[in-house]
């Protein structure tokens, strides 16, 4: 053979080996995905650690990275192995530190019952550096799976809550009643109620006065954690607020002709906030308001508010709100007292405006 002939056998054989090594290397850390891997941070390109790995480099690009964590080279740095791409260049290896499944893998490595089996995963989510929630259950009745996760002492979850660089950990028990499920996700706030939306997924959660600004975290951050690991729409409202509101519709229901307060309340706690609402219901939403299973009683109701809405529309007047208490009425009924006085005085005005249109 030549030397130009030797010289490209030689190249071409070199070549070989190197993609025969990408690709074990690729396949190597393709089976390894999912689990964690540490190396030692090299340096940083456009803002992503390069992490030596011995036979080949991962990259933890900015999103995957903590905020406010900074490595050096020659530190000793741990990750999820996130992502493995074939390219051009050889295998790409992504790493993350930021990853809800970093936090559950280092809870499966640091916790044997998770490990084994026995205490389960269900939801996390993370703000990273700042705050996370981990949701387990217990396939047996005899372990306490937030007790196994916190460990003696917390010994257990310190020594995540270090790798993580201080982020508070929040350990929940997982329930197969979302409502419960949801109180025990926005804990340490207490829960009066929660109306729950199951067509849209979605949950109005009351909480007493004191305790609103505990559910909603500093910056919402407790609500938006909890949503994620619920994966429903959380929306908090203090329990002042809710009377409020109940108070207002429960004043606008009984606006309809032979409507009482306890019919009102029947309909208000069965989602219609309103006539508005009721008049433009459907006869099968409206059956299923308790004391209104019958087709003829949930047409009626819907032809009285019908009626009630066109009236105001016709004579062009504001539909009534319920009048507000005076801060400086000291009588706790005062509230109550002047709501049934202004609904009595709208109920008159109707039937003066009806009695008006016949008499002409």
């Amino acid at each position: 053979m030549g030397r130009i002939a030797a010289q490209t056998a030689k190249q071409i054989i070199l070549q070989k080996v190197r993609d025969a090594e990408r690709e074990i290397i690729f396949n190597e850390f393709e089976q390894r995905k999912g689990e964690i891997a540490s190396g030692i941070a090299r340096r940083v390109e456009k803002g992503a650690i390069v992490v030596d790995m011995g036979r080949t480099e991962a990259y933890i690009p900015p999103r995957e990275q903590i905020p406010g964590e900074i490595y050096k080279p020659g530190d000793r740095i741990q990750g999820f192995l996130l992502e493995v791409r074939q390219t051009t260049r050889g295998p790409q290896i992504i790493m993350s530190r930021a990853s809800e499944q970093y936090l559950m893998k280092l809870f499966e490595i640091e916790v044997p019952e998770i490990y084994d089996g026995v205490v389960e995963i269900m939801s996390a989510a993370r703000e990273p550096g700042q705050r996370a929630k981990i949701a387990v259950r217990s396939k047996d009745s005899a372990i306490d799976p937030v007790g196994a996760c916190v460990g003696m002492k917390g010994s257990r979850v310190q020594n995540i809550v270090q790798e993580l660089r201080g982020e508070k950990i929040d350990i929940v028990a997982w329930n197969e009643d979302i409502t419960r499920f949801a109180c025990n996700a926005l804990a340490p706030a207490e829960i009066s109620r929660i109306f729950v939306d199951e067509t849209n997924k979605e949950m109005e959660v009351v909480v007493p006065d004191s305790q609103l600004s505990l559910a909603i975290g500093r910056k919402g951050q407790n609500v938006r954690l909890a949503a994620k690991l619920t994966t429903w729409k959380l929306d908090i409202i203090s329990e002042s607020s809710a009377a409020s509101r109940t108070a207002e519709s429960v004043f606008n229901l009984m606006l309809i002709p032979g409507m009482n307060e306890t019919m009102a309340q029947n309909i208000f706690q069965s989602g219609f906030g309103s006539f508005q609402v009721l008049a433009e219901a459907s006869e099968e939403d409206v059956m299923s308001i308790p004391g209104y299973g019958e087709a003829e009683k949930a047409q009626k109701l819907i032809g009285d508010a019908k009626a009630l809405l066109e009236k105001y529309h016709k004579e062009g007047l504001p539909i009534p709100a319920a009048p507000t208490a005076s801060k400086e009425s000291k009588n706790p009924s005062s509230s109550k007292e002047q709501a049934e006085l202004r609904l009595q005085q709208e109920l008159q005005k109707l039937e003066d405006s009806s009695s008006n249109e016949e008499s002409q």
